[in-house]
C-alpha cells in the first residue's frame, strides 16, 4: 500500500484495539485483503523494529484464509508487542481482524 492508501484507511475506516495491537480497516473493492505495518520508532531500535515486522508478517501469512476478504487494513502494534509470546500476538490479531 502506498502513503495516500493508508492516508485514506486512516480517514475513513474503522477502528479496533487491543491490548498488542491497533488496527485501522478500511473497505476495499477488490477480491483480497491488502495489509500494511506501520512501526514507530518509539518502539525501539531497527532490531527490534524488524523482528516486530516479521512476527506480525507471519501471522498474517499464516492465517491469510481466516482473515477476511476486501479490506484494506493497517496494523499498528504496541509496545508490549516485541515481549509478547507469538501465540498471544497471533491469538489477538485474528481475533480484531475477524471482527470486521
Amino acid at each position: 500500500m502506498r502513503r495516500g492508501e493508508f492516508d485514506a484507511v486512516y480517514r475513513a475506516g474503522k477502528r479496533r484495539s487491543g491490548s498488542h495491537f491497533t488496527v485501522f480497516l478500511r473497505a476495499n473493492q477488490l477480491s483480497q485483503s491488502r495489509f500494511g505495518f506501520s512501526i514507530k520508532k518509539a518502539l525501539g531500535g531497527s532490531v527490534v523494529r524488524n523482528r516486530i515486522r516479521r512476527r506480525i508478517r507471519e501471522i498474517v501469512r499464516c492465517h491469510r484464509l481466516e482473515i477476511p476478504a476486501g479490506w484494506d487494513i493497517v496494523i499498528h502494534p504496541k509496545s508490549a508487542v516485541a515481549r509478547a509470546p507469538f501465540a498471544t500476538l497471533t491469538a489477538e490479531l485474528l481475533q480484531l481482524l475477524r471482527s470486521v
